[in-house]
């Protein structure tokens, strides 16, 4: 601890701490954050002052009155107290005050014991006033994230809904958000699987601290901007399978290819929800992780691109490979599709596909012989295996939205 020899306060008389009050409400109206309050409070105790509220930070006045291990100290005595656990007081708090709204406590100020100030000052008013203007500060700091919330999603909900929106005022509203969409970026759609918006957004903002995000029935929808000093084309790409993985046990994630320009966010937010919906349908059907892997491969994301921008070319090509199989199944009960895809996936090998379906080789034998001549197509041809196997991507990728 330091500082230099100060008089014992006089305590504050009611004006003055008036007075104080409204210097600190016009540093919380002027943005003084923390610092400003606690520099206040520092001239009207005569001791050193530190504030402490965790959802703000912190901060001592004047700065060199901590040491940093002490400062330390601090912290976890304020943490502790905000959880109810048993702590020590450090031995150089000479007093402090709470910061609280409604029972819990959130804060606190904290008035440190100073050797070169001599008697014992009067603290409880200036601490006091100190707590009501941080609580004022939080309060006006909830105010402005709330306000860019607001934006922030009605941002996004501009352009889902408006896909001829100039890209000259997506720039400017990012822009005014702290975002910065020039370079281009990844659109990302999650399904929550608890209700817990604000956690599953603050996941989101600690990855990737430029995006845009919004919740939307029961949906966070989020674009990931590239970053300065990054590689565009990779890097948010990146960032939404780091977020795949973290918000995993929250919500259901999917993310569209990279796009270089924001005119194209309005397909990449549809690309993302489509592969959402694959998703949950799946799951919904007990899919598997590495079922989920496939959907966010190459070759599927470059199907669900064409269904975000042209879902009716994927519909004919399903029309005119699998839909013959399915409309079977579902008529008859039988798994000619369920059998071309284990054919496939087994390498055209039929008795390692009579084992994965456990059903005799003769079975499937007759099988293949219904789809050859249901659709057209022989899996026993290279071209008519490839047109199959995309069939079936485009059949699990229209899957939630046909009646089965």
């Amino acid at each position: 601890m330091s500082g230099s020899a100060r008089p014992s306060a006089v305590p504050p008389t009611l004006p003055e701490q008036r007075g104080l009050h409204l210097q600190m409400i016009a540093a919380v109206m002027d943005s003084g954050g923390l610092e400003r309050l606690a520099e206040l409070a520092n001239e009207a105790a005569g001791l050193p002052v530190a504030i402490v509220v965790p959802r703000l930070g912190d901060a001592v006045a004047p700065a060199t009155s901590l040491a940093a291990p002490d400062r330390e100290r601090l912290l976890a005595y304020v943490r502790g107290r905000m959880a109810r656990r048993p702590v020590e007081l450090p031995g150089f708090v000479a007093a402090e005050a709470h910061v609280t709204t409604g029972d819990a406590l959130v804060g606190a100020i904290i008035a440190l014991a100073d050797p070169d100030t001599s008697g014992e000052p009067d603290l409880a008013g200036v601490l006091d006033v100190t707590a009501l203007a941080a609580l004022t500060e939080l309060a006006a700091a909830s105010a402005r994230e709330e306000a860019d919330d607001a934006l922030r999603s009605s941002l996004i909900e501009l352009i889902r809904g408006d896909p001829g929106l100039p890209e000259e005022e997506i720039l400017r509203r990012a822009h005014r958000l702290g975002a910065d969409l020039s370079a281009g970026g990844v659109a990302l759609c999650a399904e929550l699987k608890h209700a817990r918006p604000q956690h599953v957004v603050g996941i989101i903002r600690e990855e990737h601290p430029q995006v845009l995000a919004e919740h939307l029935n029961n949906r966070i929808y989020a674009l990931l901007p590239a970053l300065p000093d990054a590689d565009p084309a990779t890097e948010p790409l990146q960032s939404a399978q780091r977020l795949v993985k973290a918000l995993a046990g929250h919500a259901t994630v999917g993310f569209s290819s990279f796009c270089s320009t924001p005119e194209r966010f309005p397909r990449a937010i549809a690309e993302a929800e489509v592969v959402v919906d694959v998703l949950e349908h799946e799951l919904a059907g007990n899919g598997a992780a590495e079922d989920a892997d496939e959907i966010r491969s190459a070759t599927f994301r470059l199907l669900i691109n064409t269904m975000a921008s042209k879902p009716d070319e994927i519909e004919q090509f399903y029309e005119d490979t699998v839909a013959p199989l399915v409309h079977h199944d579902s008529e008859y009960s039988t798994d000619l599709v369920g059998t071309v895809e284990a054919y496939l996936r087994h390498n055209c090998n039929m008795n390692a596909t009579a084992a994965a379906m456990y059903a005799h080789r003769h079975t499937i034998a007759y099988r293949l012989d219904r789809v050859r001549e249901l659709a057209k197509l022989d899996p026993s041809r290279s071209e008519d295996r490839e047109r199959l196997g995309l069939g079936l991507k485009a059949f699990r990728i229209l899957a939630p939205r046909l009646r089965r």
